[in-house]
């Protein structure tokens, strides 16, 4: 599940770099997760996965065709592409197994489709990933925080949440910041209280991270990360190295959590190697 309030960026890509966009809307997201499409909603779904595995056949034929006439580096960028084309079909044979697979019950009231404010629907996304992790709907979820956060429902807030973050230290902003990073914390302790209760929290490895450590500077430097769940020895604060002449790369957190999810990698965009500040076994 990729979600988020709206206004956000890009968060999630598929493997050949097409972006899927966000569920921005609760009702949408409960909708998909818990409510019965109707027959004639299922055989619609079922065309349209027929006609696109229809699409994927000629593709492939016509590219097959080609590969007699390539020199090795084409030939090589074919057999991408014909990996990229397994792969859809792969993932539309699970969508057309899934259509009439029953849907779980949630055990909470159907969320109305309606305007709400940025505030509302934080807690509302945070009680459906919960839900969708309990039920085994899926294993993997995103949720974006924008820049673009609604700020100014809260007390004693007046500027936007970009706008604060571009403190430059004074005590106004930060003040103001301060507010907004404490509701934020109050919902993610939520999130948390909601996957201990599901019993789940041990199972559940999460990670909340900024692309920033300063918004004033732009600066993506020892970038705070809080990890919480998954069954691991946690040690509080960890500054990461010891040494602030050396670097760790998040990368490295990136191959350890994978690790520790069940996928066989050693590497991760440029990790180093693992994260050995932490016990991941």
């Amino acid at each position: 599940i990729n979600a988020g309030l709206a206004g956000g960026t890009d968060m999630c890509w598929n493997r050949t770099g097409v972006r899927i966009p966000p569920v921005n809307n609760p009702a949408r997201l409960f909708e998909a997760l818990f409510v019965e499409s109707s027959k004639a909603e299922r055989d619609l779904e079922r065309k349209r996965l027929g006609h696109r595995g229809s699409v994927l056949d000629a593709l492939r034929e016509s590219a097959k065709s080609l590969h007699g006439d390539l020199n090795n580096a084409d030939r090589d960028k074919l057999d991408q592409y014909l990996t990229s084309v397994r792969d859809v079909e792969r993932r539309l044979q699970m969508s057309e197994a899934w259509l009439d697979k029953p849907k779980p019950k949630p055990g909470i009231d159907p969320i109305a489709d309606e305007e709400r404010m940025h505030i509302e629907e934080m807690p509302l996304f945070f009680d459906l990933l919960t839900l969708a992790l309990q039920t085994d709907s899926t294993r993997v979820a995103t949720f974006e925080i924008p820049m673009g956060f609604t700020t100014s429902d809260l007390d004693n807030v007046t500027s936007g949440y970009h706008g604060l973050s571009h403190h430059s230290k004074g005590e106004n902003k930060l003040e103001q910041l301060r507010v907004v990073e404490d509701y934020i914390f109050t919902q993610v302790n939520r999130l948390f209280d909601g996957l201990q209760e599901a019993k789940i929290f041990n199972d559940t490895l999460v990670v909340m991270g900024s692309g920033m450590s300063d918004g004033s500077k732009h600066s993506n430097k020892n970038l705070p990360v809080l990890l919480a769940g998954g069954g691991l020895k946690h040690q509080g604060h960890v500054v990461c190295p010891a040494d602030k002449h050396k670097r760790v790369p998040l990368s490295n957190l990136w191959l350890s959590s994978l690790q520790w999810f069940g996928v066989e990698r050693d590497t991760f965009g440029k990790s180093s190697g693992t994260f050995s500040q932490m016990d991941f076994s």
